[in-house]
């Protein structure tokens, strides 16, 4: 009688260990290595979409070429899909798309507010910004804090978001950030330098600061010029309060010069005509500008003018700063002439 030949057990245990091996390769390669996107592509997951329907949409627009292993890959990654947008570069496998849209792993991109624009003018900012969707207004029978927006309201800063967001809701978070510096402010009990009183007289004084002087060094100075003249009763007689009140508001000539005449436009907001602060912020302020009003430097100065390098002579009397006043002039006709 034949024998039968047997096969060891370790032998076994070999062939299972291959099989298993390959198996996984195949696997790793399959959804972790293969990858049919032959370009870099951005593809929207719109919000509520069934992983179905997002299967199908990745397989018309050529990211992928089976349902099936996408919505294994999508199990294998928790099983959900965040809207957004998102960036695909080429090559991507299906379990790095899945484990994107289940991380919300959307592409971003980062807006710069600058410091001293107006509403008006960061409006019209980012509806130039094509990364970013919808209006800046809100529609009908809308009655949100972001719908009714005064200057001085939004802080300026850079802002890294989804590319996508809405131009709202980034308007919102600016809105939030400044009402988080007021919050902060309010909770420290910190005091605002005599006369003023309230955040809103900090941050429309600091508003004034951040229209005349882009310089750091020399904002606290700027401050101390104002709040002197408003301790001495004076009228602040400052340039940009005319020119917001001139422009309804955006705050900005269009390369118009601004004229003497124009000094005496009827306006709350003309600090030329009328004693105090305006009634409210003439554009969003910074934290400098806004530490500058907080922290003014000592000074008893009462006048300034521009220097023609970018920033300003200071003085006490009204004769030194005709005399400043004076050199401007001839640094301004020399400038034009060139």
């Amino acid at each position: 009688m034949k024998k039968r030949k047997i096969i060891p057990s370790n032998k076994y245990v070999n062939i299972i260990c291959a099989v298993v091996v390959l198996v996984v390769v195949a696997l790793v390669y399959i959804f972790g290595v293969r990858s049919v996107v032959s370009r870099d592509v951005v593809f929207n997951v719109t919000r509520g979409g069934s992983v179905s329907s997002v299967a199908e949409q990745l397989v018309a627009r050529d990211i992928i070429d089976s349902p099936v292993l996408f919505k294994i890959a999508v199990r294998g990654n928790g099983g959900r899909i965040q809207s957004g947008q998102y960036d695909i570069p080429r090559g991507t496998s299906v379990w790095r798309i899945a484990d994107m849209f289940a991380e919300g792993d959307v592409a971003a991109t980062t807006v710069v507010i600058p410091e001293g624009l107006t509403v008006k003018q960061i409006k019209e900012l980012l509806m130039e910004d094509n990364s970013l969707t919808g209006s800046v207004e809100c529609g009908p029978g809308t009655d949100l804090p972001v719908c009714n927006l005064q200057d001085g309201d939004l802080f300026p800063d850079t802002y890294r978001v989804a590319r996508g967001t809405s131009r709202l809701a980034l308007l919102d978070l600016m809105r939030k950030k400044m009402v988080d510096l007021q919050t902060n402010w309010e909770k420290a009990g910190e005091i605002a330098p005599k006369p003023l009183k309230t955040w809103n007289e900090v941050i429309t004084l600091a508003s004034i600061v951040q229209k005349e002087t882009s310089k750091k060094s020399e904002m606290p100075i700027v401050a101390s010029v104002y709040l002197n003249r408003l301790r001495d009763k004076m009228r602040l007689q400052a340039d940009p309060t005319v020119v917001y009140a001139l422009t309804k508001g955006l705050g900005d000539m269009r390369g118009a010069p601004l004229l003497r005449e124009h000094l005496k436009i009827d306006s709350p907001y003309n600090t030329y005509m009328n004693y105090g602060l305006p009634p409210a912020p003439i554009a969003n302020v910074g934290l400098d500008a806004i530490h500058a009003v907080l922290q003014p430097a000592d000074t008893n100065y009462l006048f300034f003018v521009a220097d023609g390098q970018g920033g300003h002579k200071f003085a006490r009397t009204y004769e030194q700063h005709m005399k400043n006043h004076a050199d401007w002039r001839v640094i301004k006709k020399i400038q034009n002439e060139k």
